[in-house]
């Protein structure tokens, strides 16, 4: 069984949501893809006591995970999560829950010192594996111009993606997230109730650690991981996301009768909104369900 939990840990999105859809039973297996802090895996491992295993490719998370599950049937895996899924699969493992989390977690946006945060001056870091070599600021430093605007027309849709290109590259070098952010605000000028340099941001972070690429390799494996009526949920942040998680069960579920899945989640799962008063990271989550036919 987990330990109690800590209040300064992060809080999960979308938690009752996953609760509701995936209904955890008594000695169901559970993967969790991108366990961060342990927020879902107790919620659910209180419901299943049963085998699971936990993913996350951050060693502090993982340091965590080892404090707050003493359990035998947990095991633990430092690894992106492509990586993980492919020896799993290679393993022929296979469980009934499947959840991944594709998102940022309150401690990486807090810690000024993983370069997430655009309040926070910190390193241009951005790394989710900080074993891997490339930094945010190795991209930023070295990227040609043309680069630079497709990473942030096609993972920030930035509509200035061509103007903040040519200021990177009259700036640079650059070390630190505020360095970055005052370079994109001149790009925008005046006010915006958001901060202009998000979109550059979440570019930058996607990029630096493969994310959309990862995802996409990644699905058909999990596929190959659920047990028949296995549940597999995906919570992402960000439309680009969505789009290849929707167009994955898309593909593979329906009303075919070939298909694979069955679409548990018509439209995707949203913060209800007593969570986003609680916790307002939660806004812009969504998640999508299947199960395996």
């Amino acid at each position: 069984m987990p330990k109690q939990k800590q209040n300064n840990e992060h809080e999960p999105v979308l938690l009752q949501n996953v609760l509701d859809i995936f209904d955890p039973k008594e000695g169901e297996s559970y993967l969790d893809l991108t366990a961060g802090y342990g927020g879902h895996a107790s919620e659910i491992l209180k419901r299943t006591h049963a085998q699971a295993t936990l993913v996350d490719r951050d060693k502090n998370a993982i340091a965590v995970l080892q404090d707050v599950f003493d359990n035998e049937e947990v095991s633990l895996m430092n690894q992106d999560f492509l990586s993980a899924s492919t020896a799993l699969v290679e393993h022929q493992k296979t469980y009934d829950i499947i959840l991944a989390d594709i998102g940022v977690s309150s401690p990486h946006l807090d810690n000024a010192d993983r370069g997430f945060s655009i309040n926070k001056d910190g390193p241009l870091d951005m790394r989710m594996d900080q074993t891997q070599s490339t930094t945010a600021a190795d991209l930023l430093n070295t990227a040609d111009e043309s680069e630079l605007i497709r990473i942030l027309r096609e993972y920030g849709e930035e509509p200035k993606a061509k103007r903040i290109a040519k200021l990177i590259i009259e700036k640079r070098p650059m070390e630190t997230t505020h360095q970055l952010a005052a370079i994109v605000k001149q790009a925008w000028p005046g006010y915006s109730r958001s901060h202009p340099a998000t979109r550059t941001f979440q570019a930058i972070r996607i990029a630096v650690n493969d994310e959309l690429g990862q995802l996409e390799r990644a699905l058909p494996l999990w596929m190959q991981l659920l047990k028949p009526g296995g549940r597999l949920g995906v919570i992402s942040f960000h439309s680009l996301e969505d789009s290849v998680v929707k167009r994955f069960f898309k593909e593979h579920g329906g009303n075919r009768y070939d298909a694979q899945l069955k679409i548990l989640t018509a439209r995707p799962s949203i913060a209800s909104a007593d969570e986003l008063v609680t916790n307002p990271r939660a806004r812009s989550a969504k998640l999508r369900v299947a199960s395996l036919q």
